[in-house]
């Protein structure tokens, strides 16, 4: 899904309303203000809700200079805009490496909050793949460790569990996606502490909000995976206007929108879109500053994505 098309559009327009030149509008620095930050553990700690994935968009070869050097880019936009939290995991082919290599040359990296994953069904494994997933990443331990998919979960809590209690992470998780076993995830919030819980939602895909509701209420953060189900929320918005109270939610375009109606969400902690595109970066960003759509805004985004959905 190319974004440039719309950019050019919907974003461009307010821009000009602004008084913002429309690639400026685009591309440009985050609007100033205090960033938007949510509790990620039950220890109260707070993080930015604008967060980072790095599923197949940081999966690149080891000599692309011209892929690295935008992924560089990327992450600079990232934690020059105020993001902390980047998600991993083992899964995603050389994303670990190729975070570990850029992260150190990338101003604002040591504010890092590591979010990566175990992904193995056999339990005797996972200490293996965590420890090489934190010298991928080049780091002592990781802030966040989750089960991905819930694969062997039951297996690799413990161990989860005891690495914590050794410093060697300090907050642990479980993840699912794309609607997959939510039984299963709503067994693991109910019987397990957790930190926090990853789950795929949108507003193509909101089966996840009963799930949302109880890790909240059980004081679980929850990390949203595919806000824009993969690109087709935008490319379904593509040729739509942007709402009038775009301009008041600090948005010039519709991805940080979309960002914010997940973030109004009162369960919500962070919102993890992949890019690897530095523009898109900045876009998503503007999420991270300014109002949150008030209950009379989300209404209007619900009719917009209804009416869409249905199309």
């Amino acid at each position: 899904m190319d974004r440039r098309r719309f950019l050019q559009g919907g974003a461009g327009a307010l821009g000009t309303a602004l008084g913002v030149p429309a690639h400026a509008a685009a591309t440009g620095p985050p609007v100033a203000g205090p960033v938007l930050e949510r509790p990620i553990a039950r220890s109260g700690e707070r993080v930015p809700a604008v967060g980072l994935g790095t599923w197949i968009t940081f999966n690149v070869g080891a000599r692309d200079e011209e892929t690295l050097a935008r992924r560089r880019a990327v992450l600079e936009r990232f934690f020059a805009g105020g993001g902390r939290l980047i998600d991993s995991s083992p899964m995603y082919g050389r994303a670990e490496e190729v975070l570990g290599h850029l992260l150190p040359g990338v101003a604002g990296h040591e504010r890092l909050y590591c979010a990566t994953k175990v992904w193995t069904p056999l339990g005797a494994y996972g200490p293996v793949q965590m420890r090489r997933s934190l010298s991928l990443w080049g780091l002592p331990r990781a802030d966040l460790m989750q089960v991905h998919n819930l694969l062997a979960w039951r297996e690799h809590l413990p161990t989860l569990r005891a690495w914590r209690a050794e410093g060697r992470l300090r907050h642990l998780g479980v993840t699912t996606s794309h609607g997959n076993k939510h039984d299963t995830m709503l067994e693991a919030i109910e019987s397990e502490t957790l930190d926090a819980m990853q789950i795929t939602y949108n507003p193509a895909d909101r089966r996840a909000e009963p799930l949302m509701r109880r890790a909240a209420e059980r004081g679980t953060a929850v990390i949203v995976n595919r806000p824009f189900d993969g690109g087709r929320v935008l490319e379904r918005l593509r040729d739509e206007p942007l709402p009038p109270f775009a301009a008041e939610l600090g948005c010039g375009a519709w991805a940080p929108l979309v960002l914010k109606w997940e973030l109004a969400h009162p369960a919500v902690s962070c919102v993890i879109p992949a890019t690897g595109d530095p523009a898109h970066a900045t876009e998503n960003l503007q999420a991270l500053r300014g109002a949150l759509p008030d209950a009379r805004q989300r209404a209007a985004l619900d009719a917009v994505f209804e009416r869409l959905r249905g199309a």
